[in-house]
């Protein structure tokens, strides 16, 4: 029997969650895993990386990488040195850089081809399956902003770059991307295309699952991809998208790639609340709402990977 290819999209934390996630299906479920990562990160070791170097953010990549590492001794330890920050003060070059990261740039200065160089990557993590960025150049995130400036709450205004629309505390009118119409990763397309399932979420809902649609390519292989698709929705709002509701996150797939349709949104059933408007807003999708108690038990807005993986088997494991 053939494994089950699972595409899963997003950034950072999020998507880390659910590579972990899926990872502890393996008991249960046979999955062929291919993570698709944002490539739009200006904050930070990759901020710093991208604007000195030039190519692609490596931290997304990074993470995606390290929640997928294997499970031997020698790859857990590879995976805490990727994870490994430099201490130290803002005169030090090294400071605030984890290992990964430049491990990482160096790879792709080295080979010419991100794809290449994450798969290096990967075999010395022994990861279990793929990492692709969703697109091979760099990309800029900008937003229209209602409120940017708190004195100033009818005003909209442009917000420019990665991190600053993940902080604004203004409502986000709408999203775009820099240059407008980057080109698709080929090996990415391909996955998208020969998948049996497409998963968006969890993560910054504009700045990790939301620019993936922006591409057109990318889009275009989304929606004319045979796969069922799943969204995991977010347990808290995050500061880009205050003032948005559990049903608006569901609203905006469907304003930026009008042609997806889902069919299924699984939840946490506390930060859900009233399940009746996002069973509706799942409804509009096409999708099916499934809610279960996927959070850690510490009470902060984090997926237990445990939790969540247990989760996802009956509904990947779910005839068509």
């Amino acid at each position: 029997m053939t494994a089950t290819k699972v595409v899963a999209f997003g950034g950072g934390h999020g998507l880390s969650a659910s590579l972990r996630a899926l990872r502890h299906t393996a008991g249960e479920l046979d999955l062929d895993i291919t993570a698709v990562v944002t490539v739009g990160d200006d904050g930070g070791s990759s901020g710093r990386l991208r604007a000195e170097r030039g190519g692609l953010p490596p931290g997304d990549l990074r993470q995606a990488l390290v929640a997928l590492a294997g499970d031997h001794p020698a790859t857990r330890r590879s995976a805490g040195l990727f994870q490994h920050r430099f201490s130290g003060d803002s005169g030090d070059g090294l400071a605030g850089h984890a290992v990964g990261n430049l491990v990482l740039c160096g790879l792709m200065e080295q080979l010419g081809d991100p794809v290449a160089a994450l798969e290096h990557a990967g075999a010395m993590l022994g990861a279990v399956g793929r990492v692709l960025p969703m697109s091979p150049q760099p990309v800029g995130i900008e937003a229209q902003v209602r409120g940017a400036d708190p004195g100033r709450p009818d005003e909209v205004r442009t917000v420019r770059g990665q991190h600053q629309v993940a902080v604004t505390t203004g409502r986000v009118e709408s999203l775009r991307l820099t240059p407008d119409a980057p080109a698709a990763c080929a090996d990415a397309v391909t996955a998208v295309g020969a998948a049996d399932w497409l998963i968006f979420g969890p993560g910054s809902w504009y700045t990790s699952v939301l620019p993936h649609l922006l591409v057109p390519g990318l889009a275009d292989a989304i929606v004319a991809s045979p796969a069922r698709r799943l969204v995991t929705l977010n347990l808290a709002n995050e500061k880009e998208t205050l003032g948005l509701s559990v049903a608006d996150h569901l609203a905006a797939l469907h304003w930026y790639l009008p042609q997806l349709t889902v069919d299924y949104v699984l939840a946490d059933s506390k930060a859900v609340g009233d399940p009746e408007p996002v069973s509706r807003a799942a409804e509009s999708l096409g999708a099916r709402l499934v809610l279960a108690p996927v959070a850690v038990t510490d009470g902060s807005p984090r997926h237990d990977p445990v939790a969540l993986g247990a989760a996802l088997v009956p509904v990947l494991g779910a005839d068509r």
